[in-house]
Order: structure tokens, then sequence, then C-alpha cells
């Protein structure tokens, strides 16, 4: 009898480079102790949608998975990411746009997440940022430094003098 799995943890993460454009996401997700780490990279892109999409791919490996009917944390530092709970009825009701009637920033991967949010039972939880290491395993600070180096061998790969 395959395991029973009731709740899923999820730490995602996004970096970016502003002058090059190139950024990178990560996320370890942990189910009854086994880990399994994405990460990939995007081109002309931000920071914050690279937070986005860092989720969004968790997600989809879970639904891969068949386990959208478990409970799904999602830790994030991003306050812009875990603040889309408070903000998508207003986001909805806006057709997402802002006030001046023009489009959000990212509202593709925004009504991806508001969907997930409205269908699965996941809870974004907002953790401490860049803490400093301790003997303490932080998922979060792993999840930071893998999205941050797939931004900086990029840079290095295509733009540093050889």
């Amino acid at each position: 009898m395959p395991e029973t799995v009731t709740t899923i943890e999820i730490y995602t993460d996004g970096s970016c480079n502003h002058e090059y454009e190139n950024g990178g996401w990560a996320a370890i997700i942990i189910i009854n102790d086994k880990e399994t780490l994405l990460k990939g990279e995007e081109f002309n892109t931000t920071h914050n949608r690279m937070e986005l999409l860092s989720v969004i791919k968790a997600i989809e490996y879970i639904e891969s998975q068949k386990l959208t009917h478990c409970k799904i944390n999602i830790k994030s530092d991003s306050q812009y990411l875990v603040g889309l709970i408070e903000r998508r009825e207003k986001l909805k009701a806006s057709n997402f746009l802002t006030k001046k009637g023009i489009s959000i920033q990212n509202p593709d991967l925004v009504k991806i997440i508001t969907h997930y949010i409205e269908t699965l039972n996941v809870d974004f939880i907002k953790v401490k940022a860049h803490l400093k290491k301790t003997n303490i395993r932080n998922v979060n600070r792993e999840v930071d430094k893998i999205s941050r180096q797939i931004v900086r061998e990029y840079v290095k790969n295509n733009y540093s003098s050889k």
C-alpha cells in the first residue's frame, strides 16, 4: 500500500539580474521526508515573476504526482507572493487592472496562482529572508542560494570577459 501523504511543504524563491534581465527560480518540495528540487531559468524577466514562477512550477509538480488533494504549505520570503491571498478578491474584481485601468504586473502568472488559491488546499506562509547561517537547516536559505546561483552562472557564462 502506498504511503499516505497529508501535508506537502514547498519552499520557493526567485532571483533576477536586472541589468541582463535573466532570472532563476527554485523550489524544494518535501513530501513525507522525501525532497525534490526543481529549478530553472528565464530570460526577459523580473524578480517578482521568478517568485511567482517558482510556486507555479512546484504546484505543477504536485499535480503531476496526483497529490492536489493534499494540504500544501508554500513557504516564501516574498511579501509580493504571500500578499496575493489577501489581494486576490480585489484583483479579480478589478479584472487584474490597476486603478488607472492598466494591466497589473505579471497578470498571466497572478491569474494562475489565484486559481490555485481558490481550487487547492494551499496556504502561503511568509518566512524571514536572508537569515544568517546557523546549525539549524534553513530550506528557504537553500532555495535562495540556488536561484541566485542560476542567475550568477548565466551572467558569468555569457557576459564575463574571458
